[in-house]
């Protein structure tokens, strides 16, 4: 598995725009989410973004706070998704970036949390409640176990902040698209095109877009706004969440058809 610098450098050559699907892990159970990582793989995802569940989600949608809530109704803890990572990650090709909140990092311990994420075969870390003042206490130990953090702009984050983050994040950067929290909607804001195009002027990292994005129409028109990622939580989620035979085959079929999107040519 190829850390996430590598992934985005590769898809650069090929001039091609990732695919970023998140599901959370334990929704409906770790044995589907296990399932559900082998499809996404094989299916077109570039990476793959798995949420660990947290009891205090405030980043996410309903759609995403509800599949937390169920999976630690059933006691899914930290151990057990990375022990089922652990015992998955030698077969995926799209690295793995882990998606936590602060506090559970800072109970576990900052050095220990990173080695073991890193011992489960994790790529990369997301933190949507990480403060740009306390990043750098986790870029050292996150750098000494290869584990790359992405740090999040939004589109009411002010340029001198944006230039900062874009400084320190690793891998990538993460742009929301909507003021608010994680969930499908149905239009893309026009302001994520100038602020990409504001990215693009400070730094040469790649840029993935999320939290909104529910169709391939959606990414495709990411794509042509000069995305170099487009995320898609929310949609994933919520497919997932019937029976496990049916939204494995739903998320099979829609990564599918948000990878087409995203390989299809530009349209004006």
């Amino acid at each position: 598995m190829k850390s996430v610098s590598e992934q985005f450098c590769s898809l650069r050559d090929r001039q091609q725009c990732a695919l970023i699907p998140f599901v959370t892990a334990g929704d409906p159970d770790l044995a589907t989410t296990a399932a559900a990582l082998k499809i996404l793989d094989r299916s077109g995802a570039d990476f793959i973004e798995l949420g660990v569940p947290y009891s205090d989600p405030l980043a996410d949608g309903p759609v995403i706070q509800a599949a937390a809530t169920r999976a630690l109704q059933q006691g899914v803890t930290l151990d057990q998704v990375l022990e089922m990572l652990r015992s998955l990650s030698p077969q995926l090709q799209a690295p793995v970036i882990l998606f936590t909140y602060y506090n559970p990092i800072l109970n576990r311990g900052i050095d220990t949390f990173f080695q073991d994420i890193a011992a489960a075969g994790a790529k990369g870390l997301v933190v949507p409640d990480l403060p740009l003042e306390e990043v750098e206490t986790l870029l050292a130990p996150a750098a000494a176990a290869d584990i790359e953090i992405t740090l999040l702009v939004a589109p009411t984050t002010p340029r001198d902040r944006i230039q900062q983050i874009a400084a320190q994040s690793r891998g990538f950067i993460y742009l929301v698209s909507v003021t608010g929290v994680t969930g499908m909607r149905t239009e893309i804001q026009s302001r994520v095109q100038s602020l990409l195009q504001e990215l693009k002027e400070m730094t040469d990292k790649p840029i993935g877009v999320g939290f909104g994005v529910s169709q391939p129409e959606q990414a495709q028109q990411l794509k042509n706004w000069g995305a170099d990622a487009v995320i898609v939580g929310s949609a994933f989620v919520k497919r997932l969440a019937t029976d496990p035979e049916a939204g494995l085959a739903a998320i099979e079929t829609f990564c599918q058809q948000l990878k087409a999107a995203l390989s299809a040519g530009t349209v004006d």
